[in-house]
């Protein structure tokens, strides 16, 4: 296989890229908690892993990539409430918002397991870790995690300081205050399953690593989210699941992408400038946010601005002009013969511009870098090749831009040569016709539908005007 290398959140540094079993990636993301609607923030990371997946699978790995939805959560207790729906409502509603985002956006995704779906699952996994010694059963009939038993708690993060390990929620019944929910026993008028230990709900992190070991198995070679996911949440997760299976690593590439700002913010709720992806897509084609979002490497910190929305809307139709300027020429020649030293060069020039499309992505996945090799192709086309080439450079750029689009997808729909065609009915369209010559006839337009009648006669259509209507019938 390609030599590839990526940052590893957990080492801190750029690795060769080497998965467990050779040939094969086992890919884990985080996905959305279902109770608002899917935002740029969240496209930034979702767009970034399918564009990872992609590259691999050029490059030729066999890639199962699974990307969980959070279906039960204080968040869509809490939604529910305020709106005085059932939850199920809320969760089922905005799940269907982020895959049909995810549709819009090109991104595929092997797999979409909900946490709701694994809690037979959910429950055994937690059992394993109280009869480990791991996870200890509080009076209410919550579940939490000894962080304490785990020796290596931090290091993902880089917080060794148990001073730093403050959870997302405190509760006197803890051991410490930096151990974490497994099980939520359950509150009056909130959804609930049944368990050993009484009725209640997962808790946040153990989700993750249920349906992760149970679809990918015991070591995953990828983990991703953003980076807001890195403490406590992929902490903890790591704790839980290196604690239960006795593996270690248990993700081999913590990977993370950056954040996204709005105008040199946070982007954040608590701030009020999220932008939902419904409202995005309103002013801009979805092609044109991911290209926005794939053309920055995926761990720099991304800033939103209409400017620069506006300048890969301007890029990605000076791409859709390429492609239709090569489909042009393309279909007006025939055969090369021989070439010109012309035509060498630019065929050259191709050639290194593709070798340095793969070093920018072999580099933990440089699509900034990627990008310009893509540019430069489209600037050669249209100052130069496009006046005088042969088809076999036309050819060579136009295999360029749909092997570097199978990373990107943003071109699927004008790297084609075939017309669409659709099956057409017949008698519904001499009908059509049939009318039109009749409203000619009213306005007493005789020359144009006597000219219609002949033709479609020859056509083997035979008509028969009467003072009602006109019949046909084929001959």
């Amino acid at each position: 296989m390609p030599i590839v290398y990526i940052y590893n959140t957990l080492s801190r540094k750029i690795e060769e890229f080497i998965p467990f079993s050779p040939g094969r990636v086992q890919m884990y993301v985080c996905g959305p908690t279902v109770y608002d609607f899917s935002h740029l923030g969240h496209a930034r990371t979702y767009v970034a892993f399918d564009i990872i997946k992609r590259y691999l699978v050029l490059r030729g790995y066999d890639v199962f990539h699974v990307q969980n939805i959070t279906d039960i959560d204080d968040k869509i207790i809490n939604r529910a409430k305020q709106e005085g729906k059932d939850w199920k409502e809320i969760a089922d509603f905005f799940t269907k918002d982020y895959l049909n985002s995810l549709k819009r956006l090109n991104i595929n995704v092997d797999l979409h397991p909900r946490v709701t779906y694994h809690i037979k699952e959910i429950i055994e996994y937690v059992s394993k870790l109280i009869d480990k010694g791991y996870a200890y059963i509080a009076p209410s009939g919550s579940v939490y995690f000894d962080v304490d038993k785990y020796d290596d708690y931090g290091a993902l993060s880089n917080r060794r300081d148990k001073e730093q390990w403050s959870q997302e929620e405190f509760a006197k019944e803890k051991r410490n205050p930096y151990d974490f929910a497994l099980w939520k026993a359950a509150k009056p008028g909130e959804p609930y399953w049944n368990s050993p230990w009484g009725p209640g709900r997962p808790g946040w992190h153990i989700e993750c690593s249920v349906m992760s070991s149970k679809y990918l198995g015991n070591q995953i070679d990828i983990h991703g989210g953003g980076t807001d996911l890195i403490f406590p949440h992929h902490e903890n997760e790591r704790a839980q699941s290196e604690a239960l299976l006795g593996v270690k690593p248990w993700v081999k590439y913590w990977v993370h992408t950056g954040l996204l700002s709005i105008g040199g913010e946070k982007m954040s709720k608590s701030l009020g400038n999220i932008m939902a992806l419904k409202d995005l897509f309103k002013q801009y084609k979805p092609e044109v946010i991911r290209l926005w979002l794939a053309s920055a490497h995926y761990r720099k910190i991304l800033n939103f601005t209409d400017q620069s929305l506006e300048q890969a809307r301007q890029n990605f139709e000076r791409l859709i002009n390429a492609t239709s300027l090569l489909r042009d020429l393309i279909s007006e020649e025939k055969y090369d013969f021989s070439l010109n030293d012309k035509d060498i060069k630019y065929i050259n020039i191709i050639k290194d511009l593709r070798e340095k499309f793969y070093q920018a992505m072999d580099n933990d996945f440089n699509t900034s870098a990627a990008f310009s090799q893509i540019y430069q192709v489209t600037n050669l086309l249209f100052k130069e090749i496009q006046y005088n080439s042969s088809i076999t450079v036309l050819l060579k750029i136009y295999a360029f831009l749909g092997e570097t689009n199978r990373v990107f997808g943003i071109l699927d729909k004008y790297l084609i040569f075939q017309s669409i065609q659709r099956e057409i009915d017949v008698e519904t369209l001499i009908n059509l016709v049939v009318d039109i010559r009749s409203k000619l006839r009213k306005r007493k337009i005789f020359d144009i539908s006597d000219w219609i009648r002949d033709q479609l006669l020859q056509l083997g259509i035979k008509l028969s005007d009467t003072k009602e209507e006109t019949k046909w019938q084929i001959i």
